[in-house]
């Protein structure tokens, strides 16, 4: 940083907007509103894609000795994919029920990805909410049928409107700063020379 400010005199005021100006490029990719694409339409939100990246939909998952049901609340839907435990082998063209509290709903089965879905408007209202909801998931398979049960949970979103706006005032206060610095360095490097200008006659 100090380095940094003993050059600022000597950088010019416009490779310093220069270098500002890629930092706040920068910062508005990194900070990028939900939604919001770049020049060649790509999402400026979605999450980087590395092995530590974490999906903030609603997981559930529950098990018995003959199935296995992974849940996932997004995309207006509840999303099940549900596997015989032992085999890891795929349930295809089940019948499904999902109960939560006072409510239930029948899944859809969608032969193209092989999971069931409940798109029920009074059941997506119910988990949509945030807190713990205990779900009864009851599988008819052929022959087979079993109880699964397990529990939502559900957190509030975070306000990711605050982050960008913290970080924009930030940057403002930055640049203000980095401007009042080189205002000053500028001028007592100008009055540093002056007694030597003067000398020479």
């Amino acid at each position: 940083m100090k380095h940094f400010l003993f050059y600022i005199p000597t950088m010019g005021w416009k490779r310093l907007a220069a270098a500002l100006g890629a930092a706040m490029l920068a910062g508005a990719t990194a900070f990028a509103a939900p939604g919001a694409h770049g020049p060649n339409g790509e999402h400026l939100d979605a999450p980087a894609a590395s092995g530590g990246a974490v999906n903030a939909a609603p997981r559930f998952e529950a098990q018995s000795d003959m199935f296995e049901v992974v849940g996932r609340l997004q995309g207006g839907e509840f999303s099940m994919l549900i596997n015989r435990f032992a085999t890891n082998e795929p349930v295809l063209n089940a019948k499904v029920e999902i109960e939560s509290g006072a409510v239930k709903a029948q899944a859809k089965f969608h032969a193209d990805l092989g999971d069931y879905a409940v798109d029920d408007a009074a059941m997506l209202k119910a988990l949509s909410l945030p807190g713990d909801h205990p779900l009864v998931i009851t599988v008819l398979a052929g022959a087979e049928a079993d109880l699964l049960d397990g529990t939502l949970h559900v957190t509030v979103p975070a306000d990711d409107h605050d982050n960008g706006v913290s970080y924009w005032l930030w940057l403002v206060l930055l640049l203000a700063v980095l401007m009042a610095l080189g205002f000053y360095y500028r001028r007592k490097a100008r009055s540093s020379r002056k007694p030597g200008m003067g000398a020479v006659q």
